[in-house]
């Protein structure tokens, strides 16, 4: 009895034994299978050309450049993804809230998909938009290229979206005059930038008032996925209609000709929004009224202007800089682009018009030019020349790096 019960015992460590050593293996051969799944993204997407970039792009200069996280350093900081930590969602993909090791919050974008034929065009777009730093534009900190389809890392912006508080009546009423024509000028500042102050012009493409984040009221351009950079003096012949309903430069529509003046509609439409509280689109309304830009249009031609503008700013105190900034908005949405204003000239309006009402006793008519310039330049922390990436064409395929979603 004792020789059976040993030769069972014997047996069964021995099952035991070739279960964990199996166990073992199969755990071994699975992080190796990891480890090189990991190394092939990594390789497919671009890292070792983007390391050996930002390699150089830090030994040339002293500002930060952008970082690439681990895998694992994104799982921790969304504790592996999980739904409590996702903060947007979309036909684009997912934004997770992140905490770094170093306590720092991020946020973190996974988009669905990522065409192959557009590796080339997202690390050159990761070497320009990682060296934009300016106070008015979300900063891309960097991405993760283990993963099949790269990951894209940003600041964190905590108030959300100029949409939400302007569509949200809860919300809107603490968006006085003032505010609103703050968050404007900043935001037709931080394009002007775009278009003109970074050695690159860079064309946003998706101007809304959903892509413009706030953080305590202080407003931040966001959303690349849609931008494009084009060569000086040139346009970008698009090769799909890319942007938002309501939004879209008209003349784009039916030219496919892309310009810096794309924008300057977009922008349009959204000191339109802040002007009115209404929405770009408005299928709930009768017909004439269901396009904000066209509407508003109308409106103006039939002086009917402060029956559209918002009822809690249609106030006295505020009428003749309401009037002054519906000049703007209806140059800005012209339909065609050569009547349109450049953003640089509308940052400098909006910026002589908030000055103005800073500052009650300046005369706006002797309000130096330069000086405005000046100030306007001074919104950007970027130093001259820090972007060196040639001016490229990269139209392709829009949507492999669409995170929009709104």
């Amino acid at each position: 009895l004792s020789q059976i019960f040993l030769k069972n015992l014997g047996v069964a460590v021995g099952l035991v034994a070739l279960v964990i050593c199996s166990s073992s293996l199969y755990l071994v051969f699975r992080k190796r299978k990891l480890i090189k799944l990991k190394e092939k993204f990594f390789r497919q997407n671009g890292g070792i050309i983007l390391q050996q970039k930002l390699w150089q792009q830090q030994h040339q200069y002293s500002n930060e450049t952008a970082r690439i996280f681990s895998e694992q350093e994104l799982k921790k900081a969304t504790l592996n993804y999980d739904s409590s930590t996702i903060i947007g969602q979309g036909g684009f993909g997912t934004v997770y809230k992140g905490f770094l090791a170093d306590k720092k919050i991020v946020a973190i974008k996974k988009s669905k998909n990522v065409e192959q034929s557009q590796i080339e065009q997202f690390i050159n777009e990761m070497i320009v938009l990682s060296q934009i730093n300016h106070r008015n534009v979300v900063k891309l900190l960097g991405c993760c290229l283990e993963t099949e389809v790269p990951l894209l890392v940003y600041e964190f912006v905590p108030n959300g979206t100029l949409f939400e508080h302007i569509h949200n009546a809860n919300k809107a009423s603490n968006l006085p005059w003032k505010v609103r024509l703050g968050i404007a000028a900043e935001t037709a500042g931080a394009l002007s930038y775009l278009h003109s102050a970074a050695s690159t012009p860079i064309i946003h493409r998706d101007v809304k008032s959903s892509n413009i984040l706030l953080d305590n009221y202080t407003a931040k351009v966001s959303d690349f996925g849609a931008s494009r950079f084009v060569p000086l003096d040139q346009i970008e012949v698009a090769t799909m209609v890319q942007g938002t309903l309501g939004y879209l430069d008209p003349e784009y529509l039916y030219t496919n000709q892309l310009t810096e003046k794309s924008d300057v509609y977009s922008f349009g439409v959204v000191l339109v929004e802040l002007l009115t509280g209404r929405k770009a689109l408005m299928f709930d309304r009768p017909e004439d009224e269901r396009n904000l830009a066209q509407y508003f249009h109308y409106s103006l031609k039939e002086v009917r202007l402060f029956e559209v503008i918002e009822s809690n700013l249609n106030k006295e105190e505020n009428k003749e800089q309401i009037k002054e900034v519906a000049e703007p908005a209806k140059r800005c949405l012209s339909l065609r682009g050569d009547e349109r204003p450049s953003m640089k000239e509308v940052a400098m309006e909006l910026e002589g018009l908030r000055k103005t009402d800073k500052h009650p006793w300046v005369n706006e008519e002797v309000i130096n030019v330069e000086e405005i310039e000046y100030l306007l330049a001074e919104t950007s922390n970027a130093n001259d020349g820090s972007i060196t990436t040639s001016a490229h064409d990269s139209v392709g395929n829009p949507g492999a790096l669409d995170f929009s979603g709104r």
